[in-house]
């Protein structure tokens, strides 16, 4: 239900727009399907926090099935991928799995979304291109 009440970038150009306009917070972009159930899942934790981050970030919610513009350049091959972009430089985070580029895994916890999203954030400020997780999701991964 969350993914209803979150901003949706319906053309490629909203994309873009929506990326190269925010001159202040972090931006970030939700890529995936709509009814896909990780999707869904991140949806609500996204929905749940956007009040709470809405002074340093701001979230947006991309269908790669209505805008697939990016699917290729972007490499979104899962089901829900997060991606972060500051002053329309796209912010890497190494979260522990090998993959900087992108959140391509759900986390169920607010709080530790929130870290996250602040730690990016810190870090695009002071010009860094990549930065690293407050959390190690190496193992979780594993798991999953």
């Amino acid at each position: 239900m969350g993914s209803v009440f979150l901003p949706h970038l319906h053309t490629g150009w909203h994309v873009d727009q929506a990326i190269v306009t925010e001159k202040e917070r972090l931006v970030i972009v939700r890529f995936g399907k709509d009814t896909d159930k990780e999707c869904m899942l991140m949806d609500e934790i996204l929905y749940s926090i956007a009040e709470k981050v809405r002074n340093f970030a701001v979230i947006y919610l991309c269908d790669t099935t209505e805008v697939p513009d990016f699917n290729e350049m972007y490499e979104l091959d899962d089901p829900m991928t997060l991606m972060f972009f500051y002053k329309n430089k796209h912010m890497m985070c190494d979260f522990g799995t090998g993959n900087n580029n992108k959140m391509n895994f759900n986390i169920d916890d607010e709080q530790e979304l929130i870290d996250i999203i602040e730690v990016i954030f810190r870090g695009a400020r002071k010009n860094k291109g990549l930065v690293v997780s407050p959390y190690d999701y190496n193992d979780r991964r594993v798991r999953d």
